[in-house]
């Protein structure tokens, strides 16, 4: 794995980490983070994908991880377009393009803005969020996804708060939320998406509408969503992923149970899906 730094925009550097197969076989594949989330919680399904012959690519996105930083902005189009000129630099072949949740809204967004670039997408759990449907207004959104303050706490008590929530998962994905945080000399971290910017981020995601994209989209779309355990929100959730499904020409529907960060804790069940995709000529 080799970890570079690429110019997608005026001031602004992407950290993508190219793993590379030993034999290549497959088609490239793009892999693309959530929601204050970064390019690690990838890596379970990179490996996986590496051994079947895909070369693939996993980035932090803008305010994220190892990228830089920017005040703004930090609207859907504006990210979208960053992996558009990641693509085009990094000299990748029409990969297909994968994104969790809000990356998965950010890969929807590439596909309707530059077609030529990708050969399909793939939405994890994201894609069709849309929290102006969900919330009255902004402020309402904003009070009820705002992210905890977590900066200032110790490592080992996140440590401790990750491993115990995510009993079921594999090392990747433990040590993938970990990467979230910058670890200071003195042991303790902070997000490497600030409070501010996590809050840029979300009001960009309620300015996104996906369902207005839909009819426009002309890549095959695979979408995963997942279920757990809420049941008026997994309702509501198969009503969104139906809709998505009847609009978008040329979609697929795979669903799964477990949590929303189902690549970190399903990555190998994952990472067969996607494969799938290729060998049966789905993403041709």
């Amino acid at each position: 794995m080799r970890t570079l730094l690429t110019p997608v925009a005026e001031g602004v550097e992407l950290a993508a980490d190219a793993w590379t197969p030993a034999l290549t076989s497959a088609p490239p594949m793009l892999l693309v983070h959530g929601l204050a989330s970064n390019a690690r919680l990838w890596d379970g399904v990179a490996a996986a994908l590496v051994a079947v012959g895909h070369p693939v690519v996993t980035v932090d996105l803008r305010g994220h991880g190892r990228s830089s930083k920017p005040d703004g902005p930090y609207d859907v189009p504006t990210v979208a377009d960053d992996l558009a000129a990641l693509i085009e630099r990094m000299a990748l072949d029409r990969p297909v393009v994968a994104g969790q949740s809000w990356g998965g809204n950010v890969v929807l967004e590439l596909a309707a803005r530059h077609p030529s670039l990708l050969r399909g997408i793939v939405c994890v759990d994201g894609g069709w969020l849309e929290p102006s449907r969900q919330f009255a207004t902004w402020d309402a959104c904003r009070a009820a996804l705002a992210p905890p303050r977590l900066a200032g706490r110790r490592l080992e008590e996140i440590e401790g708060y990750v491993q115990a929530a995510h009993a079921d998962w594999p090392e990747s994905g433990i040590r993938g939320t970990l990467a979230n945080f910058e670890v200071r000399p003195d042991g303790i971290i902070a997000p490497w998406l600030t409070f501010d910017r996590h809050i840029s981020v979300l009001r960009g995601l309620w300015d996104h509408h996906p369902s207005e994209r839909y009819a426009e989209i002309a890549a095959p779309t695979l979408l995963v969503p997942v279920e757990g355990g809420e049941t008026d929100w997994n309702r509501r959730k198969r009503r969104e992923v139906e809709a998505a499904a009847g609009i978008i020409p040329n979609a697929r529907v795979r669903w799964f149970t477990g949590d929303h960060d189902i690549h970190a804790q399903r990555p190998a069940e994952l990472a067969d899906a996607m494969h799938e995709m290729t060998t049966d000529g789905f993403f041709a």
